[in-house]
């Protein structure tokens, strides 16, 4: 999404569509985690993250757009969130911290990804030993879900295109409205 698009993200009424609350109970955050939210936007996800892992837990949002970043410095300034780090990534590297994190978080991004394999290697190359990645995609299976096919994923769709790519399917909670939220472990 370019920047243009930038207030849809947004919007009021993404919290109604979207319930991140309910993501975030499924992520198991815990303070002091070290996480990255690959694509971040404006953070919509960073700061709630940001939140949930304070006071020593660390949000990594990443994004290719500088403008982005910009947008969520000014949200998470606005609301008084201080442990974010803003990284400028390219579209086949998130330029996340090596071997240090915890979690990375894809929520509605993968199915935008240019060059997925190498954005996985590099996403897995970030996670420590046992580090779990978590993308969010659009039910494609549901056709009420009001989002255009080409930003909706099969849960299988997924698992076929992550797990060759050194991840290990962990499971999936489909509590959210309108997305599957998808769990994997890294496994090398």
């Amino acid at each position: 999404m370019s920047l243009s698009g930038a207030d849809w993200l947004d919007r009021e009424e993404r919290e109604k569509q979207e319930q991140p609350e309910r993501a975030l109970e499924a992520l198991e955050l815990r303070p002091g985690m070290l996480v990255g939210d690959v694509g971040a936007g404006t953070g919509f996800y960073s700061i709630r993250i940001a939140r949930a892992i304070a006071p020593d837990g660390i949000v990594y949002a990443n994004d290719i757009q500088p403008g982005m970043l910009d947008r969520l410095r000014a949200n998470a300034a606005a609301q008084k969130v201080a442990n974010i780090e803003t990284v400028l990534g390219t579209e086949s590297d998130p330029k996340l911290p090596a071997g240090k994190l915890d979690l990375v978080l894809m929520a509605d991004v993968y199915h935008e990804l240019s060059r997925p394999q190498r954005m996985l290697d590099r996403v897995r190359e970030s996670l420590k030993p046992n580090g779990r990645l978590v993308i969010l995609e659009f039910r494609k299976e549901d056709p009420t879900v009001p989002i255009r096919p080409e930003h909706k994923m099969t849960v299988g769709e997924v698992k076929a295109e992550v797990t060759p790519e050194g991840y290990q399917f962990e499971k999936v909670v489909d509590t959210l409205p309108w997305q599957h939220i998808i769990f994997f472990r890294r496994t090398e």
